[in-house]
């Protein structure tokens, strides 16, 4: 859990409604709900396992095990190589990740409106990935600090 300050990067003058329009559509596409209006708005969302991050921890076991198996096999020769037999538990991680990955996510966003009708500042809370995402597709800066893309980054 992560709460940052973010400021629209671009400077141009825009609504408040306009930038909610924007943050309930960011929320909405990542299958999150409103679950609490009023100063604060509370979206929650199931945060789902990802194939991929399970295919790399079965791939990351597997080779952990194989590795365990080879010093076995070195230092108690009388299993010969059937201690490389320890990589067909790999896929029990993957599916020990699958099983318990899923969780529900909580994130509050506050928009403070300055004196001239525009947005000052906007207060998120919640997971750091999904407000880093956020921070990166509705083009914010956090308040006090200046971005610097990356070597690999569009």
């Amino acid at each position: 859990m992560v709460q940052k300050t973010f400021v629209r990067e671009d400077g141009a003058a825009v609504t408040p409604n306009q930038v909610a329009g924007e943050i309930l559509s960011f929320f909405t596409r990542n299958n999150f709900a409103v679950s609490d209006r009023g100063e604060t708005v509370t979206f929650e969302g199931m945060m789902v396992p990802s194939r991929g991050q399970a295919a790399l921890l079965t791939f990351c076991t597997c080779i952990s095990l194989a590795s365990v198996g080879l010093v076995l096999s070195i230092a108690v020769p009388e299993g010969g190589n059937n201690w490389f037999w320890l990589t067909i538990l790999s896929p029990l991680a993957g599916l020990y990740y699958w099983k318990r990955a899923s969780r529900k996510e909580e994130i509050k966003v506050k928009m403070t409106v300055g004196d001239n009708g525009s947005i000052s500042e906007i207060v998120v809370r919640g997971d750091d990935q999904q407000v880093e995402q956020m921070r990166k597709e509705l083009r914010l800066s956090e308040k006090g600090m200046v971005y610097v893309k990356g070597i690999f980054e569009r």
